[in-house]
């Protein structure tokens, strides 16, 4: 009998003793039977020497080199995750996980799996997440040669920090791949990104629902495949990682701003619109152009963070708060017609106003400092009720029931 079956049999007495699994070790595989089996065995020899009962669980996203069954034949229980993406891989191994605790962690070889009992201890002191940091910053470690430099020395710094500052995740490498969470924050969580955003999701969902998250510093070796390059794309993934946190839309990223931007532009159209002076400075209609960009983009800003906030809430991506559904109560199509209609109709009857003062002159010459008033008073709200108007549409798109 080998060292690798003796110790499945210990294990499977093990779960037979106790009925459920403490532990599941779930790794996410694409054809990784280069390191598969590497990993599988560190992870048998981690639980056997702490004690611990637990399985090991395989998602398999469709390999085509034998991984399942290699994975099989150590003891692993194979699932099959017929959607692709990483996220779906891990969803649906967590799906089967039967333990009270879940480790993650990819099968690459990148990750020691002797590691997974310090995991195991956090989560038994009570955390409901337990985030593995590689970087020196949070006391981690990179082998050379295991991390792309600019992965180590700036994307995943990067987004680190935006995660602590945006939404004040407690950790320092939010992209690290092995971590730790019980079974009932999953399901809590109700996680829904199929691709590598998963791991950002995870992270910040349960930031945002105030679960108890710690973390553990790791050592990131090589990767250990050598048959196909890794599956991560440093700056597809970097662009789909800055779209996922827009998505979130912070307050001070888009509403302050933007809100900021409103008030400069009335701000500018009140001193401006009847040509005051201030300060022997003279503003007029040049300073009424640039309120009106300032009106109109901060309004997009606003407009924008409303909507993706309504976006993330019915994708299950945030939680529903007070804000968002007063709303989508009180910010329906037909109110958003009317008064997009309003602001419209009031834009056209100056703009209507302009054509006809140049009519009165012959279509000559205009006086610019009198009819540009009305020009860009009247674009300013057509532009404005036209956004409403789409931003209402789009609303009530966001809005629909659907399966």
């Amino acid at each position: 009998m080998t060292v690798v079956e003796s110790l499945v049999d210990a294990e499977e007495a093990s779960e037979t003793q106790h009925d459920v699994p403490e532990v599941s070790v779930v790794m996410p595989c694409l054809n990784e039977a280069e390191t598969l089996g590497r990993c599988i065995e560190k992870v048998h020899r981690a639980l056997r020497s702490s004690g611990i009962c637990g399985e090991i669980i395989v998602a398999d996203n469709g390999s085509t080199d034998g991984s399942q069954g290699r994975a099989a034949a150590m003891g692993a229980r194979v699932v099959d995750v017929e959607a692709r993406g990483y996220g779906s891989a891990l969803m649906g191994g967590i799906a089967a996980a039967r333990g009270r605790y879940v480790i993650m962690a990819d099968a690459d070889d990148s990750y020691d799996f002797l590691e997974v009992p310090r995991f195991v201890r956090k989560l038994r002191e009570g955390y409901d997440l337990v985030q593995g940091c590689r970087l020196e910053s949070g006391g981690g470690r990179v082998v050379p040669g295991a991390m792309p430099f600019l992965h180590r020395w700036w994307g995943n710094p990067m987004f680190s920090k935006m995660a602590r500052g945006w939404f004040g995740a407690p950790v320092h490498d939010v992209y690290c791949g092995m971590r730790g969470f019980t079974t009932a924050l999953a399901r809590r969580l109700d996680q829904r990104c199929t691709g590598m955003e998963f791991a950002l999701e995870m992270i910040i969902k349960a930031t945002m629902q105030h679960a108890r998250i710690a973390e553990v510093p790791i050592t990131l070796h090589p990767d250990g495949r050598t048959a196909h390059a890794p599956h991560l794309k440093t700056f597809r993934d970097g662009w789909r990682s800055l779209r996922f946190f827009l998505m979130y839309s912070p307050r001070r990223l888009f509403v302050l701003p933007g809100a900021a931007l409103v008030l400069l532009g009335l701000t500018g159209f009140a001193i401006a619109g009847p040509g005051l002076r201030l300060h022997g400075i003279r503003f007029d209609v040049h300073t009424m152009m640039f309120a009106s960009l300032a009106i109109l983009c901060g309004y997009q800003a606003l407009l924008f963070a409303a909507l993706t906030k309504v976006f993330a809430v019915t994708e299950g991506l945030v939680p529903l708060d007070r804000a968002t559904e007063r709303l989508v109560t009180h910010v329906n199509l037909e109110r958003g017609i009317l008064g997009a209609a309003a602001a419209m109709l009031a834009g056209a009857s100056l703009l209507v106003g302009a054509i006809l003062q140049w009519r009165a002159v012959g279509f000559g010459d205009l006086s610019s400092t009198y009819t540009m008033r009305w020009v860009i008073f009247g674009f300013t709200l057509v532009a404005f009720g036209f956004q409403t108007l789409l931003a209402s549409f789009f609303l009530s798109i966001l809005g629909l029931k659907r399966r």
